[in-house]
């Protein structure tokens, strides 16, 4: 599989491209390519473009762009994950495996449990700092489309302004009387929410159903919240998206 490069800006056939900075230098002196090698490039609008390296410099490469094409690595189950922010890396690890496993967009959200505090200004830091995980997942998974990632916002407050209704509104519950297999096959959409660490509050379960979201569990044990992102992600794609 080539190296695959996320790049902003607007990419057209037979046009030449100057990458500079670390990316240039993840190139060179990270994975060693050299002039005339050829690496994949997208800009998160959808196609991909073979790239050819004509010119490299400590600091700087050069690319051919070649000829546009769809990867076809997009779902076709759009899933919206709104996830109660947990501490670290345990967060990354959720958007990391989030953007793998194919999600459309990402909410992170303040909790009562929740450990992680967050004024606007870190708040949006992190926000940055998570596109950039998930832009590196997508280079890795062979995506073309990040997902979109939110500035977090207190679930509460995501409740009052959530998006309109969609196919299933699921929260995961330990102890639910409902699987997540045993919902009603979605058409397109899925808005998933998912608690943090110490998991919801009995009032952010009450505002859930109040909202609309059906209680489901993923089987008898509770699983940590990293975990238990990764698990529903894969029962949904498996059962109603592009890993079935």
């Amino acid at each position: 599989m080539k190296t695959r490069l996320f790049v902003s800006g607007q990419l057209i056939n037979g046009a030449e491209l100057l990458i500079e900075g670390d990316r240039a230098r993840y190139l060179g002196r990270v994975l060693r390519l050299r002039v005339g090698e050829e690496i994949t490039v997208f800009n998160g609008e959808g196609p991909e473009w073979v790239a050819t390296i004509g010119a490299l410099t400590k600091s700087t490469a050069a690319l051919r762009i070649g000829e546009s094409h769809e990867a076809g690595t997009e779902s076709p189950l759009k899933i919206h994950l709104v996830q109660g922010i947990s501490r670290g890396e345990r967060m990354d690890f959720v958007v990391q495996k989030a953007t793998e496993l194919g999600v459309k967009r990402i909410t992170p959200v303040l909790t009562e449990y929740g450990v992680v505090k967050l004024d606007q200004a870190r708040g949006e830091k992190r926000r940055e700092h998570w596109a950039s995980v998930a832009t590196s997942a997508c280079e890795q998974s062979g995506r073309t489309r990040p997902p979109l990632i939110d500035a977090p916002i207190r679930l509460k407050d995501w409740f009052g302004s959530k998006p309109d209704k969609v196919d299933a509104e699921l929260v995961l519950t330990p102890g639910a009387a409902s699987s997540l297999t045993a919902i009603d096959t979605p058409t397109t959409e899925v808005c998933l929410l998912i608690g943090p660490e110490g998991g919801f509050s009995i009032t952010e379960h009450e505002d859930a159903a109040i909202a609309g979201f059906d209680a489901v569990s993923l089987g008898p044990r509770v699983l940590r919240t990293e975990t238990a992102a990764v698990a529903a992600l894969s029962v949904l794609q498996s059962r109603w998206g592009d890993l079935s």
